[in-house]
């Protein structure tokens, strides 16, 4: 039996031609993984946010992404931009210059080198700290970050590493997570610097600081923190970011500030998700 004769291209055609008119071509390319990757994530997305869609970080109305708050809540977060004290961070009603200071950084330099905050801790803000350190709602921290990365961009950018102000193992075994540390990681997830959460212990279980005045503070907390000894050799000459949730005074982020210089840190910056703004400073 003899062979059939292979099938000849029809003159003057191409594969390519041959596949335009009908005749089979050579496979396609597959798309590549990362494509397929990408897709299938955006469509889980997709499905994710109809069934369970994303809600105000403050109220929990409806929004259209995650990490948003709603157009009625965003009016009433007050986020605090310059102008500010150039040390400590208060705003100011008018520009008084880059390097100007607020009476109470003028009078007595903090042992920190510059504090910023996202908002003002009031009324209108309350809630976000509230849900966010006490109801669980530690899915807040990335979009929190994002916003104290914009407050605090110089200081982010200049930090080498970044730290939280930690909570004794007392509180944190009841509170399950902390809250500070959460932020820490995610500026530093966001930012590509390194956090390192264990680098301060906080040694002495301090009553709440809730109601008591600045010189109250400065004792609660008086010799509540240390360096934890296997990460000293982490802090010498380094600019290190300190992360806390709120400002209130200023006296927990300042014991920290001395423990970390005097282990040999270069400086201090304080950034935090919000700050008390207390008028006539």
């Amino acid at each position: 039996m003899g062979m059939a004769p292979a099938k000849a291209n029809p003159p003057g055609l191409g594969v390519n031609e041959l596949t335009a008119i009908g005749e089979p071509g050579p496979n396609p390319p597959m798309p590549p993984v990362a494509t397929l990757t990408a897709g299938l994530k955006k469509s889980s997305t997709r499905l994710l946010d109809i069934v369970l869609p994303p809600r105000c970080l403050k109220c929990g109305a409806v929004v259209d992404a995650v990490g948003a708050l709603c157009a009625t809540c965003w009016p009433a977060v007050a986020f605090l931009a310059p102008p500010h004290c150039a040390a400590c961070g208060l705003p100011f009603e008018f520009d008084l210059g880059a390097d100007a200071l607020c009476g109470a950084c003028a009078g007595e330099r903090p042992v920190f080198d510059r504090a910023r905050a996202a908002f003002r801790y009031d009324e209108g803000s309350k809630d976000l700290i509230l849900r966010f350190k006490h109801a669980d709602r530690t899915d807040s921290a990335p979009a929190f970050a994002r916003w104290m990365a914009r407050a605090g961009d110089g200081l982010v950018a200049d930090a080498d590493l970044v730290t939280a102000v930690p909570l004794h193992w007392m509180r944190l075994f009841t509170r399950r997570y902390n809250q500070a540390a959460l932020l820490a990681t995610a500026l530093g997830q966001l930012a590509g610097k390194p956090a390192v959460n264990d680098l301060l212990v906080r040694r002495k279980r301090t009553p709440s600081q809730g109601g008591l005045g600045a010189a109250a503070r400065r004792r609660n907390v008086a010799g509540a923190f240390m360096i934890h000894p296997r990460n000293r050799a982490l802090v010498d000459d380094k600019r290190v970011l300190l992360v806390d949730d709120v400002m209130t005074t200023g006296a927990t982020v300042s014991v920290c500030s001395s423990v970390l210089l005097r282990a040999g840190a270069r400086a201090v910056d304080v950034l935090t998700l919000a700050r008390v703004v207390r008028l006539g400073i």
